[in-house]
């Protein structure tokens, strides 16, 4: 008898461990050709999209059809190094745990020729000849802030170097170190409103940075990223990018030219170049909440700050199409 029931429990066992093993097999399925659920990590899409929300993508329509422009697109790091030895590490890298994910807007497909140049001072994008209207670029200047309380960054930072010198730090030397992008960052910011009523990050003005004159620190809409050279498109030169706002390519067949809406804050193809259709893997199509947040589990963040929790959600951004 105790045979009997302990051979029923080992049965029991093994039957609930494959059913879970299974039910992990068909979320793991659904959601790589299915959906796919994602987290804005940066700034680079500001203001369509912002640090902290959850988007949905559909995945599946790109199976059946191939990106459009306009579209808002999830794909992998395309700077990511995939393992070239071992063909089961980079299929476990391509489908399982490896680059992170990117979001950008289409603005070129296969077949199209993409020039970005400088007119009147303000970069100007030519799709095919024409000069493109682009009416979600993010159209308000962007503040520099401290990403912590600078006081607790300063004693941080402090330590940190005393404990590499060996020594006391200068304050040059300390207010070098906290201008690196680690500490600081940029955000959208509406000059018209205080601090507190912002419309898309809270702002504490003990974090926001201002010059020796105590002026703010911004970057105003249509401000251009000079190019290092002087580039002709009729010189032959077919393929030409360096991260400012002048380049020219003509895309071949699976490439894309992807660009962030937040241009003065955004390393897209400008800087890395045509995107390749294999790496892209979802089309966003649905906000689903918003939160003013970097922390990757919501739920670590309500144990965080309880009650601040509720104060930065942006109810306002919740549910809504992206098309």
């Amino acid at each position: 008898m105790a045979t009997r029931q302990q051979t029923k429990k080992q049965k029991t066992f093994i039957g609930n461990l494959l059913e879970f093993i299974g039910l992990l097999l068909l979320v793991y399925v659904v959601r790589t050709v299915g959906f796919g659920l994602y987290q804005v990590p940066s700034g680079s899409m500001e203001t369509t999209m912002l640090v902290g929300e959850r988007y949905f993508a559909d995945k599946l329509s790109y199976w059946i059809r191939a990106p459009r422009r306009g579209e808002i697109i999830a794909f992998n790091d395309p700077t990511y190094t995939y393992s070239q030895d071992n063909q089961f590490m980079f299929l476990f890298e391509r489908y399982v745990w490896g680059p992170s994910n990117w979001t950008k807007r289409v603005v070129g497909i296969p077949g199209d020729i993409v020039r970005g140049t400088v007119e009147d001072g303000k970069p100007v994008v030519y799709l095919n000849g024409e000069k493109l209207d682009e009416p979600y670029l993010n159209k308000y200047p962007l503040i520099h802030i401290f990403r912590q309380d600078p006081a607790f960054l300063t004693e941080r930072v402090q330590q940190e170097l005393q404990g590499y010198f060996y020594g006391d730090v200068d304050r040059a030397m300390l207010m070098r170190y906290l201008s690196e992008d680690r500490y600081t960052g940029w955000v959208s910011y509406d000059p018209d409103t205080s601090y507190a009523d912002q419309p898309f990050y809270r702002l504490e003005e003990n974090r926001v940075i201002k010059d020796n004159d105590g002026n703010l620190e911004l970057q105003w809409p249509g401000t251009s990223r000079p190019s290092k050279n002087i580039f002709d498109a009729a010189s032959g030169r077919k393929r030409f990018w360096e991260g400012s706002d002048e380049f020219y390519v003509e895309l071949g067949p699976g490439e894309y030219w992807c660009m962030g809406d937040n241009r003065l804050n955004s390393a897209d193809c400008r800087v890395f170049g045509p995107i390749q259709e294999k790496h892209i893997h979802g089309r966003i199509i649905f906000r689903i909440w918003s939160m003013d947040s970097d922390e990757g589990w919501w739920i670590v963040d309500l144990f965080k700050h309880p009650i601040d929790f509720w104060v930065r959600i942006r109810w306002s951004r919740f549910f809504q199409c992206m098309f």
